[in-house]
C-alpha cells in the first residue's frame, strides 16, 4: 500500500474507489498530466493495484484520508458510493465538485455518444447496438456500466461512436455530459433504497438521460412505460428542437412497433421490417430492446440489410436468461442479472415450465407482492439464497413451499431434488448480490459451475439428454 504521504501536495483529482471506473479515471487523469490520488476504503484488487503501481499513481486502501481527499480540486467517485456518505457531504460543504468517471472521461472523447439507460434491458440493448454498429464497419467503443471503463480506453484510443450503458447512479454524477443519442428503455421501481424509497426521486434520476443532448441529438423512449412517456411528452412540449422517437408494443403512431409477428422500425427515410423469428433474442421484452437499438442504428446510418443481418447474429451476454443445461429433463436457467422484480417478471414470462425459483440477496426495497400472481401460477418452490430471507418469506411463505440456504451449492442441489421432469430451475434473484457474492457475475458464475458439476456427476445420462434436446430444437 502506498501511504497518503506519497500523494501529491496539491491535488487536481482525488478518486474514491479503485475498481474499474476509479482506476480507469486515475489512468486517464495521469495521462493528461493531472496530479491524482486514489483512495479505497476496502482492499484494492490485485489487477487494479498493479495498474496504479505501473503508472506510479499514489493510492491508499483500507481507509479514506479525508484531509488529502478534500485538498483536491475535483473528486471522482465510484457509482456505488452513495451521495449521503460523510465524506461526500464534506466535499459538498467544501464546494468540491464530485462527479462520475463518465463525466470526467467525456471531457476527452470526441466520438458521438449513444447512452442507454432503463430499469431493465440496458445491458442487452447496449451490447446489441454495439454489435450492430460493429457489423456496419464503424469504429465503436463499449463502456459505462459494462466492460472496460471509458476513461481507461481513452488513454490510448477514441472512437467514432461510443455505446454507453448508464445506470441511475452514474447519471447522478454526470451533469454536463453531452449525449448524441439518449435512450430510456423503461422506468420501474428499482434501487429505491438509494432514493429514500421514493419512486419519484428514482424517476428524476433516470430523467437526466434526456439532459444535455447535442444540437442534432436524438431522444428515444418506450411509450409503454408511463414515466418514460411523460418525459417524452415533456420534450415535445419544450422549446428545445429535440428529435424524438418512440417505440412500444402497440400503436400506429410509434416509430418502432410489432405488427403481428413482424418488427417494424422507421427513422428518417429508412424502414426496417423483420420477422420476429429472424431476431436472435427472443421474447416480448427483447423485441422492445431490439426496437430501441434499431432506431438508434438507423439514425446513425446503418443500412437496413446490415441491421437486419446483425439482429439475427447477436449473442446476448451471460447471466441474462442463459440456458446452462438439462439434467433428467430439468432445464437450468441463469438469470443472475435480474436484480429487480421487473426483470423477474420478464423471466417468468419467458419460462413456461413449472419452476423452482432461486431468489434473494440484498433487498432494494422490493414489493414482492407484485409478482405474487406469477408465483401462484407457475412456481412450485422458492429457494431463498440470502442472509436476509425475511422479506421473501413474509410474502411467499404459505403461498409456495419455501426453503432458506446459504450457499449456491445448497441451492442447486436442493432445486434439483425438488424438480420433476419437465420443470425449470430458474436463478432470478430480484435482489443485489452483495450479501453472499462479489457481484451478479460471481453469483451467475457459481450457479453455472454448480449446475455443470451436477450434470457431469450424472455422466452419460446428462450427455444423452442434452443431445436429445439439441436434436429436438434442430428438428423444430
Amino acid at each position: 500500500m502506498q501511504s497518503p504521504s506519497s500523494a501529491p501536495q496539491k491535488l487536481d483529482i482525488a478518486i474514491l474507489g479503485a475498481g474499474e471506473s476509479g482506476t480507469g479515471a486515475a489512468l486517464l487523469a495521469h495521462a493528461k498530466g493531472l496530479s491524482v490520488f486514489v483512495s479505497d476504503a476496502g482492499t484494492i484488487a490485485p489487477k487494479y493495484k498493479a495498474q496504479l503501481q505501473a503508472a506510479s499513481i499514489a493510492f491508499e486502501e483500507g481507509q479514506h484520508t479525508e484531509a488529502t481527499i478534500l485538498s483536491a480540486r475535483e473528486i471522482i467517485k465510484s457509482p456505488g458510493i452513495a451521495p449521503n456518505t460523510d465524506l461526500i457531504r464534506a466535499a459538498f460543504r467544501s464546494r468540491i465538485p464530485v462527479m462520475d468517471e463518465l463525466e470526467f472521461a467525456g471531457r476527452y472523447a470526441k466520438g458521438k455518444r449513444i447512452c442507454i439507460t432503463g430499469s431493465n434491458g440496458k445491458t442487452t440493448t447496449t451490447l446489441l447496438l454495439y454489435h450492430i454498429l460493429k457489423a456496419a464497419g464503424y469504429s465503436v467503443g463499449l463502456a459505462g456500466n459494462i466492460g472496460t471503463s471509458m476513461a481507461a480506453q481513452l488513454v490510448t484510443t477514441d472512437y467514432d461512436f461510443w455505446v454507453l450503458e448508464v445506470s441511475s447512479f452514474q447519471l447522478d454524477g454526470m451533469p454536463t455530459f453531452q449525449k448524441d443519442v439518449a435512450i430510456i428503455l423503461n422506468i420501474t421501481p428499482d434501487h429505491l433504497d438509494r432514493y429514500n424509497h421514493d419512486f419519484d426521486q428514482y424517476i428524476a434520476s433516470k430523467a437526466q438521460m434526456f439532459d444535455n443532448l447535442s444540437e442534432e441529438g436524438l431522444a428515444i423512449g418506450m411509450a409503454d412505460s408511463g414515466p418514460v412517456q411523460d418525459l417524452l411528452d415533456a420534450l415535445d412540449e419544450s422549446d428545445e428542437d429535440t428529435y424524438v422517437l418512440c417505440f412500444g408494443t402497440t400503436g400506429f403512431l410509434l416509430d418502432a412497433r410489432m405488427e403481428g409477428e413482424e418488427l417494424i422500425a422507421r427513422c428518417q427515410d429508412a424502414t426496417l421490417r423483420i420477422p420476429a423469428s429472424a431476431i436472435s433474442i427472443k421474447g416480448a421484452h427483447n423485441h422492445l430492446n431490439a426496437m430501441a437499438a434499431s432506431l438508434a442504428a438507423l439514425y446513425c446510418g446503418v443500412p437496413v440489410p446490415t441491421l437486419a443481418a446483425a439482429l439475427g447474429t447477436f449473442a446476448n451476454a451471460p447471466h441474462r436468461l442463459e440456458e446452462v443445461g438439462y439434467l433428467n429433463f430439468v432445464r437450468f436457467i441463469n438469470d443472475s442479472k435480474a436484480t429487480n422484480l421487473d426483470s423477474v417478471r420478464y423471466a417468468f414470462s419467458a419460462v413456461p415450465e413449472p419452476t423452482i425459483w432461486i431468489a434473494g440477496g440484498k433487498d432494494k426495497g422490493n414489493d414482492y407482492a407484485t409478482v405474487l400472481p406469477h408465483v401462484q401460477a407457475n412456481v412450485k418452490a422458492l429457494i431463498c439464497l440470502t442472509k436476509y430471507p425475511e422479506p421473501l418469506l413474509a410474502t411467499f411463505e404459505g403461498v409456495v413451499p419455501t426453503h432458506v440456504v446459504a450457499t449456491m451449492a445448497e441451492a442447486v442441489q436442493l432445486a434439483f431434488s425438488l424438480a420433476l421432469p419437465g420443470y425449470a430451475v430458474l436463478l432470478s434473484p430480484a435482489c443485489a448480490s452483495f450479501d453472499l457474492f462479489k457481484n451478479y457475475e460471481d453469483r451467475g458464475d457459481q450457479f453455472r459451475a454448480e449446475v455443470l458439476q451436477l450434470i457431469a456427476a450424472h455422466g452419460s445420462i446428462a450427455t444423452a439428454q442434452t443431445q436429445a434436446n439439441t436434436q429436438a430444437k434442430t428438428n423444430a
